[in-house]
C-alpha cells in the first residue's frame, strides 16, 4: 500500500473510534456567574426581541449542575433590556443576575414551599411611584406617598399573583426610574409587562422546589449577543 493511502486509512480509523462528540456541558457551567449558591434559575429568551422563552431550574449536585425541570417561558411585550440600562414602563424584561428575596401570592403556597411566603389582600399594593419613600416594595396598606396610579393593587391580577417570586432586580438599593415590581409569576393572557411568567404548574413546582438556604438566583438574558446568559 503506498504511503499515501496508508496515512488515509490510519485518518479514518483515527475518525471512527473517535466516537461522539462530548455533549456540552450544562447551562450553569458555562456562565460566568451563578450567584454562588446551589440553586439556579435561568430565563432563557433567543434574543432581546423576543417575548417567549424557556425557564429552567437547576440543582448543584455533587459539584455538577442538574436540571430538575423547565418550563416554556413568557417575557415582556417589547423584548428584554440590559439591566443596567432599562427605564421604567418600557415593557422590557430586565437581564441580569439576581436574588429572589421572597415569595407571594393571592392563593395559599403550595405544599413544601419553604421559601417566606406573603399572602396576597386586598390592601396589598407593590409602589411603582418614583416619588414615593416605598419605591419597588411592597407596602400594606398603600403609603400616603405612593400614588394609586403609580403602583400596582396586587389582588386585581388574580391570575399572574396567585403564586409569584419576587425577582431582586432594581430592588436592595433601587434607582429611580430604572423599573419596579419585576417578578417570575403566573402566566397572564400573553407577553408580560417586564416580568417573567410561566404556567401555574410550573410556578407551584418552582416554590416546592426552592430552597432558600441553597440561595437560589435567577439568571435572565438571551442565548447570544451582549445580554447572553453566559455573560451575566
Amino acid at each position: 500500500m503506498r504511503p499515501g493511502a496508508v496515512a488515509l486509512a490510519v485518518s479514518a480509523l483515527a475518525v471512527l473510534g473517535s466516537g461522539p462528540p462530548a455533549p456540552a456541558p450544562p447551562l450553569p457551567a458555562r456562565m460566568a456567574d451563578t450567584g454562588g449558591g446551589t440553586q439556579l434559575i435561568t430565563a432563557v429568551a433567543p434574543e432581546r426581541a423576543s417575548t417567549t422563552g424557556t425557564v429552567t431550574w437547576w440543582n448543584r449536585e455533587g459539584g455538577r449542575w442538574v436540571k430538575k425541570g423547565s418550563a416554556p417561558a413568557r417575557f415582556g411585550a417589547k423584548g428584554l433590556a440590559a439591566g443596567t440600562s432599562r427605564k421604567q414602563g418600557t415593557n422590557t424584561t430586565p437581564t441580569g443576575l439576581y436574588g429572589l428575596p421572597y415569595a407571594f401570592g393571592i392563593e395559599a403556597a403550595p405544599p413544601g414551599t419553604a421559601y417566606t411566603y406573603r399572602r396576597v389582600h386586598r390592601e396589598s399594593w407593590w409602589c411603582q411611584d418614583n416619588g414615593s419613600r416605598s419605591y419597588n416594595r411592597w407596602t400594606e396598606p398603600r403609603a400616603a406617598d405612593c400614588r394609586a396610579a403609580e403602583s400596582e393593587h396586587l389582588i386585581t391580577y388574580r391570575a399572574q399573583y396567585a403564586h409569584a417570586l419576587v425577582i431582586g432586580f432594581n430592588y436592595e438599593r433601587p434607582v429611580r426610574g430604572r423599573g419596579a415590581g419585576i417578578f417570575l409569576h403566573v402566566n397572564g393572557r400573553g407577553a408580560t409587562a417586564g416580568c417573567v411568567s410561566v404556567s401555574e404548574d410550573a410556578m407551584r413546582r418552582i416554590l416546592r422546589w426552592a430552597d432558600p438556604s441553597r440561595r437560589p438566583h435567577i439568571a435572565v438574558g438571551t442565548r447570544s449577543g451582549s445580554t447572553a446568559v453566559t455573560r451575566l
